[in-house]
């Protein structure tokens, strides 16, 4: 059987793996959006408790293996009476990890916006709260979106760990086509074409709308 042959033969196991897998890679990339904006705000605060705990979050995340994060939110949490599902444990394992690389590329968004900007705002009455949310935010966040969407393709890639406890995405229907045809290298030159498929094509939307905001920028 040849690799167009296996791939239509066994779509409807493929297009489920495909939907898992960026299903599990939106969720961690906007739960990750929203956890590391918190985290670099603790980096950045002027109390050191909070910047300590945004320090550990961050370096611990991006100091150990994804999958042990996973094994440990899967498997160990059972030991203390917190269980997940399958579906849950990936997800949260995603939306972690993904929220320390996330909260480092907010963080040098924050600080790359000019200064004399929240200066003029706090001189205008502003507070300071109400400056990072009107003014910074807005900012940072529009000059590292090519840095979120990066990080999107990123966990479309890490996603396939999932697999590892059961999650049908696409690694996990390569597997299960492996043990139905005997054939170990064709599945997984499937998922490989898959996977680049995705990620290319995200790529070049992402350069696309990365090249509309320099547009509007110029205007």
């Amino acid at each position: 059987m040849n690799i167009f042959q296996m791939f239509w033969e066994y779509r409807t196991y493929f297009a489920s793996g495909i939907q898992y897998t960026l299903l599990l890679a939106a969720i961690g990339v906007v739960c990750g959006f929203i956890l590391g904006m918190l985290v670099s705000l603790l980096r950045m605060s002027r109390f050191r408790i909070l910047r300590f705990i945004g320090t550990v979050w961050v370096e611990f995340l991006r100091g150990t293996p994804m999958v042990v994060q996973l094994f440990i939110i899967h498997y160990g949490l059972v030991s203390v009476g917190i269980k997940f599902t399958p579906i849950e444990s990936g997800a949260i394992t995603l939306t972690i990890n993904s929220s320390a690389y996330l909260a480092e590329i907010f963080r040098a968004g924050i600080q790359g916006v000019d200064k004399g900007q929240a200066e003029a705002a706090r001189s205008l009455g502003m507070t300071g709260g109400m400056t990072m949310r009107h003014i910074v935010l807005p900012q940072a966040v529009k000059s590292v979106l090519p840095a979120i969407g990066n990080e999107f393709i990123t966990i479309i890639k890490e996603s396939s760990i999932v697999s590892f406890i059961g999650v049908t995405d696409l690694m996990y229907q390569a597997q299960a086509v492996n043990m139905i045809t005997y054939d170990f290298l064709t599945p997984l030159l499937i998922i490989a074409a898959i996977y680049f498929v995705m990620t290319f094509t995200l790529s070049k939307l992402l350069g696309l709308f990365e090249r509309r905001l320099n547009t509007d920028d110029h205007r």
